[in-house]
């Protein structure tokens, strides 16, 4: 009984000796690691400036079109237009680009309201692309390190002639690391791609739905 103690406690003892750190395997990647941890390092950038820029553009006080709406309907453009100033959203820029074009014909200020819409829309979506590109090239870079490991350790075999279990595992553990790495870099890219094209869309549904009540404002007659 005794000896059985010992024994468990032993084994117990190894397997706590080969255990190995999260940053002992990076290590353990190789050179493919460095531009895995370069991609990882921009799509987070990219990720939280985006998100940033997209929550600002969000932001707009829910008085905004009642107000705009109101002095428009008084005639009041001037002030329109400073209410629109005060907002720096691009929201607020599509609706200031219908007040300048008042007094022409409707569907010049629709053609005007939606060219800076999509001026909007293109400084909201500036640098995705390059998530998608990380998306698709992190777990192609990551693959490419496990085979080049993997010729590198069916080489030192033939090398050595050493073709025990420990030695071929050994070897493809450590040359999976940069496939798993990469898989997860690319899958955490694409999350966060989808994420803030969502979060695009829903300001571009409000920026929509402002410029249809700013458009029905201008069929009223002003009082």
């Amino acid at each position: 009984m005794i000896l059985l103690q010992i024994s468990t406690d032993s084994t117990a003892i190894e397997t706590a000796a080969q255990s190995i750190s999260v940053l002992d395997l990076a290590m353990k990647g190789g050179v493919i690691m460095i531009p895995l941890a370069l991609m990882w390092v921009i799509a987070v950038y990219i990720f939280v400036e985006r998100l940033l820029t997209i929550n600002r553009a969000a932001k707009i006080p829910d008085s905004f079109m009642n107000s705009v709406k109101d002095l428009v309907t008084r005639g009041d453009v001037n002030g329109a237009r400073i209410v629109c100033s005060q907002n720096d959203t691009p929201t607020a820029r599509i609706i200031e680009k219908g007040i300048m074009r008042i007094g022409k014909p409707i569907e010049n200020i629709e053609k005007s309201m939606e060219n800076i819409g999509r001026l909007e829309l293109y400084k909201m979506e500036k640098n995705l692309v390059i998530l998608t590109i990380i998306a698709g090239v992190a777990p192609m870079f990551g693959f490419l390190g496990t085979i080049a490991g993997m010729i590198q350790t069916f080489f030192n075999i033939s090398i050595t002639s050493d073709i025990t279990l420990g030695t071929i595992a050994g070897g493809i553990y450590v040359k999976m690391i940069t496939s798993a790495t990469g898989l997860m870099i690319g899958i955490m890219a694409y999350i966060g791609y989808s994420y803030l094209n969502a979060q695009i869309d829903k300001v571009v549904n409000y920026m929509e739905a402002a410029s249809a009540e700013f458009i029905d404002v201008l069929h009223a007659p002003v009082k």
